[in-house]
Order: structure tokens, then sequence, then C-alpha cells
């Protein structure tokens, strides 16, 4: 069985995409159709941008979505017995199972990406990498800070999880970790605490855009982040979306899920090849690729 895969931001780069607008017909529609959505001239930035154009709030997540999408819908063979996607990744997948329309994903899209600035803006914060502890250390760990908001937030394969909270509970975090044992403890170059109670202001203001627009029955189950379990229902799709913002990304568990259900295969659909990397070290007896 197929698993496609979509990833989230950070996968961005200069030049995504343009190989299968100038070669593909169906995925130049997408991205002008995204320009039209959005308003702007999106794709002239994803072609041809620098790494600071790419990594404005307004452009990354989009980008990264759009080039996802296409790359999924445009390619004929692309006929999924499971989807999945890190973070933003979740919108890709929603879109290329069929439960929401390209349209529909990336308004949904841009409006998560300015309501998680508008967080950021309330609550200075960040996140930062943790290397070589087991899991259950950084969360111990995580829990015993107080008087400060730190929480585990990516769980992205054994021994690499992610932590996100205010800035001096991450400062206290890693050192407390360093202590504990970690490999590394690395502050992310991130503009706040994503899946972190944080987010709490991108929540509400997403959950009234998800809640309007129109979802459709998908042609296969997709594994979501919130809970790593795969989910047709519409009601728990859009509840598990909304919910992602201040939750933990399970990516680890997502996989062995998928894996267990029976997938040998997994296809990176997107920017970037930091998801079959994780699934090589979470799952090394399935085969990983991208497309």
């Amino acid at each position: 069985m197929k698993a496609y895969i979509f990833p989230g931001q950070g996968a961005q780069f200069s030049g995504m995409g343009k190989d299968i607008y100038d070669s593909n017909p169906k995925a130049k529609q997408l991205f002008d159709e995204a320009n039209a959505i959005l308003g702007f001239d999106i794709t002239s930035i994803m072609f041809g941008g620098t790494a600071d154009e790419l990594k404005q709030t307004r452009v990354t997540q989009p980008a990264v979505f759009i080039h996802s999408v296409a790359v999924a819908l445009a390619n004929d063979s692309f006929k999924p017995d499971m989807v999945a996607g890190h973070s933003l990744g979740e919108f890709s997948a929603l879109v290329a199972n069929g439960a929401l329309s390209f349209s529909d994903g990336l308004k949904l899209v841009y409006k998560r990406a300015m309501a998680m600035q508008r967080a950021c803006e309330i609550n200075p914060s960040t996140m930062a990498a943790i290397l070589g502890l087991d899991d259950h250390v950084v969360e111990e760990v995580c829990a015993s800070i107080k008087e400060e908001v730190v929480v585990a937030a990516n769980y992205n394969c054994p021994g690499q999880l992610v932590i996100s909270g205010s800035l001096k509970g991450i400062e206290i975090a890693c050192e407390k970790l360093k202590a504990a044992g970690a490999k590394r403890a690395l502050p992310l170059q991130v503009g706040g605490a994503f899946h972190s109670p944080l987010m709490e202001p991108a929540r509400e203001e997403l959950a009234s855009a998800i809640e309007g627009t129109q979802f459709r029955t998908p042609v296969c189950p997709v594994y979501q982040n919130v809970n790593a379990s795969p989910s047709s229902d519409l009601n728990a799709i859009k509840k598990n979306l909304i919910d992602q913002l201040t939750s933990p990304v399970r990516w680890t568990q997502s996989v062995q899920h998928m894996v267990q259900d029976g997938a040998n295969t997994f296809v990176e659909c997107g920017p970037g090849k930091v998801l079959q990397g994780l699934v090589k070290k979470i799952a090394p007896q399935v085969e990983a690729m991208s497309i």
C-alpha cells in the first residue's frame, strides 16, 4: 500500500516548483490559480525569490502548500491508499485526498499563516530541536518547568523531538535537557511557539474559517497530527485540523500507524526530502521516495 506524505514549513527553497510549472499544464493551471486567489504573484517569489523573501509568513506556508499539491495532483499515477502531512502539510494531504478543494485549501493555509503570525506577535516565543533523548525524558523535563510555557511540539522520529514555548521556557528547558543527556538542544530560527498553547489566538481565528469551509468525503483516510490515527469522518477531520495549532505533531506515531495498517511505500510530495528521511528512521523496513 502507498502512503503519500506532505512536508511542512521549512521545506521551501528558491526555484521551488519551476520545473513542474514549465513541464506540466495541470500544475501550471494550479500555480496560476493560486496567484489569482492570493492576489499577488507568489509564483515569481517561489521561482526566483531570495531566502528572506521565501521566509515571509504570507509566502512560506502557501508556497509549500502550492508546490506539494501541484506535485500530487499533476501526477497521473497519484492514487493514494492513505495520506498524511507534517503540520502545514496536513492541509496539502486533505486537498490531495479530495476532502478540500485546492482553492479552499489555499485560502485556509493563507489564513492560518497570518493568524499564526499575529499570535507570534502577541506572545514572543520560539522552538528548539532536542536530539538524542527518549521522548518521555523530554516530556518530563518540559512538565517540570512550571513557571513558563514549554511543551513537546513535534515528534519527528525516535531521538528527535522539537519543543515549543516562551523564550525563557525554551532557554530553561534546553539547559535542563542538556544536563539530562541530550546530544544537542538547538534553538530554531522560527517566528514563534508553534503547536503549543501560545497558538491559542490563532486556533480560535482559524476555527471559524474551517467551520465555514465545505469539506467532502475523502477518497482515502488521512492520518492526522493530533492523534496519529486515520480518519475519513468530516467532523473529526475538521476538529483535529483546528486542534492541530495548539497540539503536538505526532509524526513518529503517524508513520508507525500507517505501517501497521499496511503501508510499505511512502511517497513524499513537495519541496525537499525531509519526511522520507524521517520515515527511514522511524520504519527502516519500508520504501521511501519523493516525486
